[in-house]
């Protein structure tokens, strides 16, 4: 896979550990949302952080089951449920993706049966 994050002085700053844009070539994934929500016991943790690091867990399983690994998504919206949680997703977006890192958008919703997080995203197959 070819995967070039843009960057130019003239782009204002990002206000997160993530890329504004990201120039890929290969194959495309796309990842239907992933909540939090453990594959085995079909629950959700109700503590925003373990709901969180669950859905970037079953992101990554859905991106391996595809042959990949986290470094092959280029692309993430992150609906988010409380905004006063965009500190501990910034740490785990950062722990999840730690070079050259996907772009992403964070809309702000109401998701269903209560969950907090969920995480769409795509990742790009060389």
């Amino acid at each position: 896979m070819t995967k070039r994050v843009i960057e130019g002085d003239a782009m204002p700053p990002v206000f997160g550990p993530y890329s504004q844009a990201v120039a890929a070539t290969g194959e495309w994934v796309f990842l239907s949302g992933q909540a939090g929500i453990d594959p085995v016991t079909g629950d959700a943790p109700t503590d925003f952080g373990a709901q969180a690091r669950q859905a970037f867990e079953n992101v990554a399983s859905v991106v391996a089951a595809a042959g990949l690994d986290m470094g092959h998504v280029v692309k993430t919206t992150i609906y988010l449920a409380d905004p006063a949680q965009f500190g501990v997703l910034n740490q785990l977006f950062e722990e999840y993706f730690p070079t050259s890192p996907p772009t992403r958008a964070v809309p702000i919703v109401q998701l269903p049966k209560g969950l907090l997080i969920s995480i769409e995203a795509i990742a790009i197959r060389p």
